[in-house]
């Protein structure tokens, strides 16, 4: 289940299989409860209402059949065979495929992207000969601002529908597991007790939360394990016992049959029929915890298998048992034996409570996703595994997805409009994945088009069917997902919009390099002992917020930091390529600017860590610098303000464990972590980044000595060392003075003459969720006792 299973690599061709085997196991606690649960619901969903069950068996052979093909067509083919192939670096995921077509073309709407991203080693990219076509959709995508909005939309879209799976899942699951309660007591009893234990179980479900999956994780493969062998064992039972030629109905004749006999109404009760899939998805959003081929071998071997044996036993079952006066009679439990009755109950309760920890898990995944990209208001993310890499906990969504789910429970009490609700929101998303895969195919695969127009056609079709189904019951529960992503799209929206309207008025209004560089005494600027991190979004030129600070109080301090921290669209940014620092100024100056890079799934360091660790990265970069311009001149052209460049800063540098190029020319005693070697690029704002090179991870104690050969060397070299040893002894003695954190506090507002629905989202939209979300401050845990805030007005 964790991260460090599928990074192991072993020799032993045995031993790479049984960590393929272990890894296969332990996906079905994670990746397959949910999906293993839905013969619970699925029958039961399908002849509600729209159709019934007949002696000629016709409805419920062709139920049959469109289960086993959907089953087979949509996670085996498309999922198993296609779309866990679309990995962002073994990542997987709606944000996983939107990251892949973004670093294929430029359709990012996040504004501070730099070329030098371009260089991190997890930026993969294919580039075989662009074909005409590949160029055309390519030029298309990023000539039109509106498709680019459009995708963003779409891929909105697809995460709100997961968020509200995340409470629609939970719901069915508990709830169809506690019907089972129904064949064991009266029907006045059992309707005043199926929703009171579901909604217990839900609230213990969310209340242990905080303690982390990882604590039962060793729990949920067990359980999932347990409950297939159940009911591929019980479906072997029935097939033999009631119907051994019920294996006819596969034939794909059946759902032809089915569809002539009930028309209208069994297309509507199609929207029953997709549940047998709810859960597919979570093949692809969970890969960065296995490998493709570990999810590959436990669905084909194992999960697949024991879902159609259970779908065939039921079917089998009721094609035996025609006067069914009850609706519980048609569900799961009516054909499980009365001698297991009360076993089967049991693991099923605990079958769906893993399925919805992992749903939840999930939801917890993708909107911290959403938050890394500015796509989600700031909330506290809590990080509950030092293993094992990505498991979160969010409590205000926690307490929130819990209070709709028992909202949820209390106001339909039925699996039929829980199914409704539920089938909407995973064709959404369904159909979401298949539009961005058509794309990686073309942008990044760079297969001929009419692959992917194949691909969008076939399983769009068939999705776009199954969606239909459940778009024409929205009287009947399927309001309820489309509600929740109205909601959650705009406030996604407006924080996205807002965000990148804030950082272009902070490029508009950025200060000159000359302007910090004549503060000073004459203008009575005093420079006090210790760090000032000045958090911005810009990754150049000074924010307009530091001038505000100045201007109000004219002192700054000795060493100081511009800091951004921005987010990739890779899943992780190696630790030794994190960095990018480089001055502000001459050396004289103490000014510096340090770019925090994070991927979408990376884990934010707490405040304590980066802050020492920030500190070693720019005593770092004064050795390598001290370093770099004794191998070469030390005034050279490029080390200088670059043509274009309106900013005058000197070139960023890569800094992380890789060795020295050469030999250090100074003298201490510090054991120094080895730096990096770089070479230049050019940015998007025209700031000089430097990439890593050649990695080598070692740290080794220096020494620092003049070589015998350098003997010769002139003064100004001597000069140069006395100089970067006086910067690291200011640069230690302002640690030990102390770190202050100024961040800018911001007031939102729409220009005047803006138009009705930009001042809605501006003024009231986005100043709301400012006002009760978390604060910058908080979301990047700067102490209070530290925190000096600016005041900024933005009109955007």
């Amino acid at each position: 289940m964790g991260l460090e299973y599928g990074k192991c690599r072993n020799t032993s061709k045995m031993d790479s299989w049984k960590t393929l085997l272990l890894l296969a196991y332990q996906s079905l606690g994670v990746v397959y409860g949910d999906l293993s649960i839905s013969p619970l619901y699925v029958y039961k969903s399908t002849f509600a209402e729209d159709i019934h069950h007949s002696k000629t068996n016709e409805e419920i052979f062709g139920v049959l059949s469109f289960v086993f093909w959907t089953l087979t067509l949509v996670p085996l083919f498309k999922y198993v065979f296609v779309v866990l192939r679309a990995d962002d670096n073994g990542e997987g995921g709606t944000f996983a495929l939107y990251s892949l077509i973004c670093r294929h073309a430029k359709v990012s709407l996040l504004p501070n992207r730099q070329v030098a991203d371009e260089a991190l080693s997890t930026y993969k990219l294919e580039s075989p000969p662009e074909t005409k076509n590949y160029s055309r959709v390519k030029h298309l995508l990023e000539k039109h601002k509106s498709l680019q909005t459009a995708l963003l939309v779409l891929v909105l879209l697809g995460t709100c529908m997961v968020i509200g799976d995340g409470v629609l899942t939970p719901v069915i699951s508990v709830f169809s597991a506690v019907s089972g309660l129904e064949l064991s007591m009266s029907k006045e009893h059992h309707q005043f007790a199926v929703v009171p234990i579901t909604c217990f179980i839900l609230v213990c479900l969310f209340a242990l939360q905080h303690y982390g999956t990882h604590r039962v994780g060793f729990f949920f493969a067990p359980v999932v394990l347990v409950w297939l062998l159940c009911i591929s064992t019980l479906g072997l039972y029935n097939i033999f016992q009631w119907n051994p030629q019920v294996y006819q109905a596969l034939s794909p004749y059946y759902m032809y049959k089915f569809l002539k006999k009930t028309r209208k109404s069994g297309w509507m009760s199609l929207g029953g029929i997709l549940l047998c899939i709810t859960g597919s998805e979570a093949m692809f959003a969970d890969l960065g915890h296995f490998t493709y081929t570990a999810i590959q071998v436990a669905f084909t071997f194992l999960v697949y298998p024991a879902l159609i044996l259970a779908y065939m036993g039921q079917a089998a079952y009721l094609s035996k048992h025609h006067n069914m006066d009850t609706s519980y009679q048609i569900g799961f439990y009516g054909s499980v034996p009365e001698s297991v009755r009360w076993p089967v109950l049991v693991v099923a309760i605990l079958a769906s409570v893993v399925g919805s920890q992992a749903i939840i898990s999930g939801t917890f995944s993708i909107i911290n996703q959403s938050q890394s990209l500015c796509c989600f208001p700031r909330v506290k993310v809590v990080h509950t595994s030092d293993k094992i890499h990505g498991q979160i906990y969010i409590p205000e969504i926690n307490w929130v997805l819990m209070i709709l789910c028992v909202a949820v429970t209390i106001g339909f009490r039925d699996t039929k409009h829980m199914g409704n609700a539920s089938g909407l929101a995973v064709m959404t998303v369904m159909l979401v994945t298949t539009c961005l895969t058509s794309l990686v195919i073309i942008l990044c695969w760079h297969k001929p088009p009419i692959i992917a127009l194949a691909f969008l056609l076939f399983f769009g079709t068939i999705e776009a069917l199954y969606f239909s189904a459940s778009l024409v019951k929205f009287l009947e529960g399927a309001w309820l997902p489309i509600l929740l992503a109205l909601i959650l799209m705009t406030i996604m929206f407006v924080w996205h919009y807002a965000t990148i309207k804030k950082y272009e008025f902070d490029l508009q209004n950025k200060v000159s390099l000359e302007w910090l560089l004549a503060l000073g005494p004459s203008l009575g600027i005093a420079r006090v002992p210790g760090v000032g991190l000045v958090y911005t979004d810009l990754t150049s030129g000074i924010p307009a917020n530091f001038s505000r600070f100045v201007t109000n109080l004219p002192a700054f301090h000795r060493i100081l930091v511009f800091v951004c921290v921005k987010s990739v669209t890779v899943p992780y940014v190696p630790p030794a390529e994190r960095y990018l620092v480089g001055r502000v100024g001459p050396p004289a100056h103490r000014s510096y600017r340090c770019i925090v890079r994070y991927g979408y799934r990376d884990v934010h360091q707490d405040i304590d860590s980066f802050e020492s660790e920030l500190i070693d990265k720019l005593a770092d970069f004064i050795r390598y610098d001290c370093d770099r311009t004794n191998a070469t001149s030390s005034c050279r052209e490029d080390d200088g303000p670059q043509s274009g460049d309106s900013t005058g800063e000197c070139r960023l540098t890569v800094i992380g464990t890789v060795a020295f190029s050469g030999q250090p020319a100074y003298e201490g005693d510090e054991i120094v972590k080895p730096e990096s070697i770089s070479i230049g690029f050019q940015t998007v704002e025209s700031v000089t980044d430097i990439i890593e090179m050649e990695p080598v991870h070692v740290e080794r104690r220096v020494r620092f000595a003049f070589d015998d050969s350098e003997i010769n060397m002139c003064s100004e070299m001597d000069m140069q060392v006395q100089e970067k040893r006086e910067e690291l002894e200011e640069l230690w003695a302002a640690k030990e003075a102390g770190t202050a954190f100024i961040l800018g506090n911001s007031h939102v507002k729409a220009k005047r003459g803006s138009s009705l629905l930009k001042r809605a989202a501006i003024d009231l939209g986005y100043n709301f969720l400012r006002r009760n979300c978390r604060g910058p401050d908080v979301a990047l845990k700067v102490p209070p006792a530290s925190l000096l805030e600016v005041g900024v007005v933005y009109v955007v």
